[in-house]
């Protein structure tokens, strides 16, 4: 006779052991975590790929950096799972900015070394992405239309489907596409300085 493992929660014994889990009881907590690590990996993936090779942070390090973070969250009530994963975008999102200033700041204080102009070809080129100043463009997007914004941070950091990002914000799934193609647009010209 083999052991069949329990299966997965229904959506709302999921939401109500999130509402149990802000200062709750351990054990709750470590069982949500295990059964939603696999989203929170796919999520840090997803975050990671948009970032340049080489990248210190592993889709490990940052899910459970999110993790850990989120858990110390005590004032807020999740409403169900599409919260839980539409803060957890935000907040690896955060963790990244915060890397990357981290990181830039630490080569500003590295110590300077001379170049010759045949040595110009050895530094490389920048990297095509720039996380900042991704950053800094949905921060001024979120200025001037906070909702498009959000649509941004949980379809293209957090890896949310449309329909997904619909659920966690509680619009028509017509209202996101909207929103998605007109911060796309937005982005793209702020990003290419047109």
């Amino acid at each position: 006779m083999t052991l069949q493992a329990p299966p997965p929660p229904t959506p709302a014994e999921l939401t109500a052991w999130l509402a149990q889990a802000p200062g709750g009881d351990p054990a709750v907590v470590a069982q949500l975590f295990e059964l939603l690590y696999d989203e929170l990996r796919r999520m840090a993936r997803s975050h990671l790929r948009r970032e340049n090779a080489g990248h210190t942070l592993t889709p490990t390090a940052l899910s459970h950096e999110a993790w850990f973070r989120l858990a110390e969250q005590t004032r807020t009530r999740w409403q169900n799972r599409s919260h839980f994963l539409a803060v957890a975008s935000t907040m690896m999102r955060r963790i990244l900015v915060n890397h990357e200033m981290a990181r830039r700041a630490a080569k500003r204080d590295a110590e300077l070394v001379p170049v010759t102009l045949s040595g110009l070809a050895e530094l490389g080129t920048p990297p095509d992405r720039d996380l900042v100043a991704v950053h800094e463009a949905l921060l001024a997007l979120e200025a001037a239309d906070a909702r498009a914004a959000k649509v941004v941070e949980l379809r293209f950091f957090g890896g949310l489907e449309l329909t997904e990002v619909a659920e966690a914000m509680g619009l028509s799934l017509a209202t996101v596409k909207r929103d998605w193609a007109l911060a796309r647009a937005w982005l793209h010209r702020e990003l290419s300085g047109a």
